[in-house]
């Protein structure tokens, strides 16, 4: 009589176990996972043209060296700084957002400088790469969007009730966001 009750009461457990959203948690935040580790490839994507434009900019333009060496050692930053998909906290991912922005303007003023390399800008070389650039940070807008959703959609999961007591009871906690950078809400200013 006892082991069949403990077995009625196991099998009860099961069932409303499975009922109170622990598979959909899993499922979403194995999502969240996913569309991080699709933002981390396109940064990585970018890093990597990154040499490439350096090397064609090095090899057409005798220019500032500064911008340069700022331009190489922000895409050094940005591939030291790492974050573990298990723990998407807003500040880690506020670390990797502040390293990958560094780097993006550190792009930009290489980019502005081709101003006054007119032979540059006409490059095949070059402008093949501005291409892939631009495709590239839309490519990144794209899985930060992607990352996002994934984020609200766990967050609101597992901040829902029922779902709520079985996020708590298994350790699920909130996901960060990616956010816009400091000034992000002014245009910049283009200067010729």
């Amino acid at each position: 009589m006892k082991k069949l009750l403990s077995a009625i009461l196991i099998i009860v457990a099961a069932a409303s176990l499975s009922s109170c959203s622990y598979n959909s948690m899993v499922k979403l935040d194995e999502n969240v996972k996913g569309k991080w580790g699709a933002v981390q490839s396109q940064y990585q994507r970018r890093v990597d043209l990154i040499g490439n434009l350096v090397n064609t900019v090095k090899g057409a333009a005798n220019f500032e060296k500064g911008t340069l060496t700022a331009v190489v050692e922000a895409r050094a930053k940005a591939t030291s700084v790492q974050v573990d998909p298990t723990k998407l906290t807003p500040e880690s991912i506020k670390q990797y957002q502040e390293a990958q922005g560094q780097l993006g303007s550190a792009l930009g003023k290489l980019l502005s400088i081709t101003e006054n390399y007119p032979e540059l800008k006409a490059t095949e070389n070059f402008k093949g790469l501005q291409t892939q650039l631009e495709g590239t940070e839309n490519r990144i807008n794209v899985a930060r969007l992607d990352f996002n959703q994934a984020v609200q959609d766990y967050n609101s999961k597992i901040r829902s009730f029922p779902a709520n007591l079985t996020a708590k009871m298994f350790g699920f906690s909130a996901k960060g966001y990616f956010t816009a950078e400091a000034g992000a809400d002014k245009a910049p200013e283009v200067k010729f």
